[in-house]
């Protein structure tokens, strides 16, 4: 399934219903998500496949990859289409014996984590934090200076500039070099999800079509 430009980690809220989280990841396909991951750190297995049984059908609907963050388990059961490995989960290898010939994606936080993950040839990677933020709490900025260093390696596989990302910023991202990105505040916590996703899509898909053929 072909890995699309504008990435959203959908995550839970306090005090939304699994209702309000399927609204708002709705709204934001239709503005231009084209690529959908469930990331629920505090969902033990049965609530978090229960989750990603609501959320699913959305991505299908559209035609996008649905990924399942940390967990080979839940994906497999769910039919996800692949998973999103932090660097303290199981190696790109292992996860592949669980789900053969689906996507296997890779956090990266500095230059020897994109080599891991190049090395292991997982199917995308994401770069970053690229600025401090609340959903990574501890997690220290890696900078634009990563985002600039990884597109000079001009990896063989996709990847996606993560971290503060929001429609605001989002040309220092992609003047560095990145042509993707993957976002979780900037759309689910924006008064008008389906308005946010499409300023970001539009600011990608304008820098593409300005890339040399």
């Amino acid at each position: 399934m072909k890995i699309g430009q504008l990435y959203l980690v959908a995550t839970p809220r306090p005090g939304w219903t699994h209702h309000e989280l399927t609204a708002r990841v709705g709204a934001a396909i239709d503005g231009g998500v084209d690529v959908l991951q469930l990331r629920c750190k505090e969902l033990e297995a049965l609530p978090y496949l229960r989750l990603a049984e609501m959320i699913l059908p959305l991505a299908r609907a559209a035609g996008i990859p649905f990924i399942i963050n940390d967990r080979p388990d839940v994906a497999l059961a769910v039919g996800a289409d692949g998973v999103h490995l932090g660097q303290n989960d199981l190696p790109v290898e292992h996860a592949r014996r669980i789900l053969p010939d689906r996507i296997i994606g890779r956090s990266s936080h500095e230059p020897a984590d994109a080599e891991r993950a190049i090395a292991e040839r997982a199917s995308y990677f994401a770069v970053g934090p690229v600025w401090e933020t609340p959903t990574k709490p501890g997690r220290k900025a890696a900078g634009l200076s990563y985002v600039r260093d990884v597109a000079a390696r001009k990896p063989p596989m996709p990847w996606f500039a993560i971290g503060g990302i929001t429609p605001e910023n989002i040309e220092q991202v992609i003047a560095e070099g990145a042509s993707r990105v993957a976002v979780v505040r900037a759309i689910l916590d924006a008064g008008d999800p389906a308005g946010a996703a499409h300023r970001l899509s539009s600011a990608l898909s304008a820098a593409r079509t300005l890339e040399p053929v």
